[in-house]
């Protein structure tokens, strides 16, 4: 299965955090599925903790690409038609760095891990996964 992380599933993951549901967990770690980290999360994680919004992960802002794929992550770049998607989607969810990764699902036909329930819209026409 192809998934992708939305942006809190990414911090909550790196961090063991207990917000992170047990399934997502399992399936994040099964070796038999291809997870996605979009630039889209690692962005808006960025912009956040350099606004003091969040606190960052540790290690944050040191080559964190490179961690994340020598852990078994594979990373999605944004792409024009990614970016283009988005004017597509029905207005439920405002936030553009959820937008953007809702528009990345569709065109790379991916099961989105996260717990908003918004992104389960049917609207969307995106799967989505988490308890």
């Amino acid at each position: 299965m192809k998934l992708l992380l939305d942006t809190s599933t990414l911090v909550w993951f790196l961090r063991k955090d207990g917000e992170i549901s047990p399934r997502a967990v399992r399936v994040i770690e099964d070796s038999r599925n291809q997870v996605y980290v979009s630039a889209a999360a690692i962005w808006e994680i960025s912009s956040k903790a350099s606004a003091g919004k969040i606190p960052p992960p540790e290690g944050w802002g040191e080559g964190v690409s490179g961690e994340l794929e020598e852990a078994g992550f594979r990373l999605l770049p944004v792409e024009a038609r990614h970016a283009e998607e988005v004017y597509q989607l029905p207005r439920v969810h405002p936030d553009p760095f959820d937008r953007l990764m809702i528009a990345q699902c569709r065109v790379e036909k991916m099961t989105a891990v996260t717990p908003d329930s918004s992104w389960s819209d049917r609207r969307y026409e995106i799967l989505t996964l988490w308890k």
